[in-house]
């Protein structure tokens, strides 16, 4: 990787001022920051490359066309999947949970089991207590550890012969927690279940390999990898995205159609009806590529670096509640806590007027919350393009602020 400086000048947002102080932008699970080559890409593509792809007849759209593949290719390399052709383009983590979902690959009937952990995002529970509703699937959820990591033993109980879905985070976007997908997947198989994985926190963040996961879908967003926003991709088996059908019917995705019937592309084209975000995958491409100039394995040791000194600054301040393992090898750059009583609102409000930005609420995880017995948490997520420094003021703004609430009988 690049000297810290040198990362840092990539990236015109992190200049900012924020309520009078230098901005400390700690919300990268929420969205990570764009260098420079991405925003560039973004504005040559409007500027320069502005054509629809597949369609045009003439040079500059075959040039644009090759570039956009080119992108599907660069992805499965990231990823290590066995070809492009596993690579279907989606808007983000979200829709590509959706077409995991309801697109087909899923077969379910009464009484089957759909088997989910407490630690999920709302994008990867929500499709699935809607597909459990409406086919008369049981949804069940794998608890937690105190530690906050998932309960193997729970997960070996509950899974069974009826499971014909496993839905898991690669890693938590409250807890941090790594979850051990290439088990999860290789025991859930073994009972003939389908596994779906949420890696919107994993990919970008960590060496990701699909064949060595073993999972049947992967889904994740660009906006979460310095990518743009309204750009995410889901993978899957070949097999298995040969069983499913469209959820969206148009131009660009069909083959050939009569007054009768129609005919549809091959896997993934027949997935991408319309006009896609051209833009959105050029600019994700530029995004792997810079991620991959810093190095992912890199990338994932600064950022848990960062996450530990965060969280061990935190839990040494008595009214601070830290959630999630304690050991940085298994958990991301996500750290979650609270002060005292106080609301987490208030806090992340306080810190706000210190230029630094968190994120407070339940984080799209309200099962989680349920299980911690809290309403929301404060979340710092650490990028690689964070500094100690700003890591050790967070802490001190968050010591600062516990102080200020007890002297006014507060917290």
């Amino acid at each position: 990787m690049q000297s810290i400086n040198t990362v840092r000048a990539d990236f015109p947002f992190l200049t900012q001022t924020m309520n009078g102080h230098p901005l400390i932008y700690l919300d990268n699970a929420a969205t990570t920051q764009k260098p420079w080559p991405v925003l560039q890409a973004l504005r040559q593509y409007y500027t320069q490359e502005n054509v629809n792809v597949h369609r045009g007849g003439y040079a500059r759209a075959a040039a644009t066309t090759a570039e956009y593949e080119g992108v599907r290719m660069q992805v499965a390399r990231l990823i290590n999947a066995s070809s492009a052709r596993e690579i279907v383009f989606t808007k983000g983590t979200t829709e590509a949970l959706n077409w995991a979902a309801f697109g087909g690959a899923v077969s379910l009937k009464p009484q089957d089991e759909i088997l989910v952990t407490v630690m999920e995002h709302h994008s990867n529970l929500v499709p699935w207590q809607i597909l459990a509703a409406r086919t008369g699937a049981v949804l069940r959820f794998v608890e937690l550890t105190t530690a906050g990591t998932l309960d193997w033993v729970d997960f070996q109980r509950k899974l069974s012969t009826r499971t014909r879905v496993v839905a898991v985070s690669a890693a938590s976007n409250v807890l941090g927690t790594v979850n051990p997908v290439a088990a999860i997947a290789r025991t859930a198989h073994e009972v003939g279940a389908l596994v779906v994985v949420d890696a919107a926190q994993a990919i970008g963040h960590m060496p990701v390999d699909v064949q060595k996961w073993g999972a049947d879908f992967v889904a994740f967003s660009g906006h979460k990898m310095l990518g743009p926003t309204g750009i995410g991709v889901l993978w899957g088996q070949r097999a298995v995205l040969e069983r499913m059908h469209p959820l969206e019917y148009g131009g660009e995705m069909i083959s050939a159609v009569t007054r009768n019937e129609t005919t549809f592309k091959e896997v993934p084209w027949c997935f991408e009806g319309g006009t896609q975000n051209i833009a959105g995958v050029i600019g994700l491409g530029k995004a792997i590529r810079y991620l991959e100039q810093q190095g992912i394995a890199t990338i994932q040791a600064r950022e848990q670096r960062l996450a530990a000194r965060l969280a061990a600054g935190l839990r040494a301040l008595p009214q601070v509640t830290v959630y999630g393992p304690v050991s940085g090898e298994q958990r991301n750059g996500v750290v979650a806590f609270n002060v005292g009583s106080l609301h987490a609102h208030d806090v992340a409000t306080v810190l706000d007027a210190q230029g630094t930005a968190v994120r407070a609420g339940h984080h799209c995880a309200q099962v989680l919350m349920d299980h911690l017995g809290v309403p929301g948490t404060v979340r710092a997520s650490v990028a690689f393009y964070n500094t100690t420094a700003e890591v050790d003021a967070l802490i001190t703004q968050v010591e600062r602020t516990e102080a200020f609430f007890k002297k006014h009988g507060m917290g």
